[in-house]
């Protein structure tokens, strides 16, 4: 146990001071070491932590395969863009290509989620010459001035940024909870859809819809089989693009290695972040080769994309995941999640929903079960009651009245257990 500092440290008063409050973080807490699945703040205290460095660190903190890989990579080579190809960087691509359907063979390298999902709207529009841009209500797809403007899950996110991105257009997501069940909600979807295109936008103008198998920062909403297929026959009817943002939800997340893969479904074009080297930056996107070669040699470019020593990262990712069977393990502890989950929620009425696939799973807080009604302060209450307790987790949702679980890959059946015991006691409590 770390000694309980008497005073503030001095880098979290130099925090106050000089990091942009911009940022908006969850918690004033501060950490000064991870170790597996704990966090070690300078408090003293020692934290279960199922926020993952928001999904990143899917195979926890100091994974010893990861920072032996880093280290190693460190010693040899840490930068070449600009000059020449790198081993781990070749070598990850291939493994990664590997790890998807056919055609999914060829890989685009950059630095973090929004950036390959930029890259793929550039992609889009330059190789189908069309302008139109489709995304979903409550997706998240990042920050930048393209990706924000797919974006839906808080209106600050866009707030005083106008003009965005023209000709992007947002169609309704298939809400289980509030549209009905699964069949019902994507049937309102798949013919919300089809109105866009046919009152909004020519579906032949439509270069590419973006959509993540089970939303993320919207809530933990996975999408029906139903729903991701008749996206598939609507994209292949209109020469559309589609864009799997597997951004939080592949990895192995739900229980699969792409959340897609739960219906059976190949998309034209795959990104990737977040869990792919445990919390380095490093982001794919993932076509068949022949798209990026219509794409165009300089079309689109790179300074710190494919960072060797972030790569060496993913590669001990990619060979851990398989190599633990961890894909097999999200689903397996996912359901002992869910499972405990659920009996929670059959004890309190204000628990609305459990939903989600493998370790990607969502508890909607709701004032009125019969209103639904999203109750975003008992969430908070809940939140902060866990975290007094030593279990870290964080919100998601429009309303922000989700808990979102997304703990490691790796988590164990004690640690979920225990993880379990804390929530009860902290929604029992808040």
């Amino acid at each position: 146990m770390l000694e309980t500092p008497t005073t503030t440290p001095e880098f979290v008063t130099l925090a106050g001071q000089h990091i942009s409050p911009v940022l908006g973080l969850k918690s004033e807490r501060a950490f000064v070491r991870g170790e597996g699945h704990r966090l070690y703040g300078v408090d003293g205290r020692v934290y279960l932590d199922f926020v993952c460095g928001i999904a990143t660190s899917v195979l926890g903190h100091a994974h010893p395969a990861v920072n032996e890989a880093i280290h190693r990579q460190v010693d040899t080579l840490i930068h070449v863009n600009g000059a020449g190809y790198a081993e781990p960087t070749a070598r990850l691509a291939a493994e990664l290509a590997a790890a998807m359907p056919d055609p999914l063979d060829t890989v685009f390298f950059s630095n973090a989620g929004t950036e390959v999902i930029e890259a793929a709207i550039k992609l889009a529009r330059r190789v189908t010459g069309r302008p139109g841009v489709i995304s979903f209500r409550g997706g998240f797809h990042g920050r930048t001035m393209g990706s924000v403007a797919l974006t839906s899950t808080n209106l600050n996110y866009r707030a005083g940024y106008e003009p965005l991105l023209p000709s992007v257009y947002h169609a309704p997501f298939p809400d289980t909870y509030r549209m009905g069940g699964e069949e019902e909600a994507s049937r309102r979807a798949l013919a919300g859809l089809r109105d866009v295109l046919t009152s909004e936008i020519p579906g032949r103008s439509v270069a590419a819809l973006v959509l993540e198998a089970e939303q993320g920062e919207g809530g933990y909403r996975p999408a029906p089989a139903s729903f991701l297929r008749g996206v598939r026959e609507i994209c292949d009817e209109y020469g559309i693009l589609w864009v799997a943002d597997e951004i939080q939800c592949g990895y192995g997340r739900t229980g699969k290695m792409w959340g897609f893969q739960h219906a059976d479904v190949v998309p034209d074009v795959v990104t990737v972040a977040k869990g792919i080297a445990n919390g380095l930056p490093l982001s794919g996107l993932v076509t068949s080769h022949e798209l990026q070669e219509r794409w165009g040699q300089g079309a689109h470019g790179t300074t710190f994309g494919g960072n060797p020593v972030s790569c060496a990262a993913g590669l001990a990712v990619l060979r851990t995941i398989r190599e633990e069977g961890l894909v097999a393990n999200a689903a397996s502890r996912g359901a002992e999640l869910r499972a405990g989950l659920e009996r929670l929620q059959a004890a309190d009425e204000r628990i609305g929903d459990v939903r989600g696939y493998g370790l990607m799973i969502g508890v909607e807080f709701v004032s009125d079960p019969a209103s639904k009604t999203p109750d975003e302060a008992r969430t908070s209450r809940v939140l902060a009651k866990a975290a007094d307790l030593g279990l870290l987790l964080l919100n998601c949702g429009t309303d922000h009245n989700v808990v979102r679980w997304i703990p490691p890959l790796n988590v164990t059946s004690a640690e979920i257990d225990e993880a379990l015991e804390i929530f009860g006691r902290a929604v029992a409590e808040a």
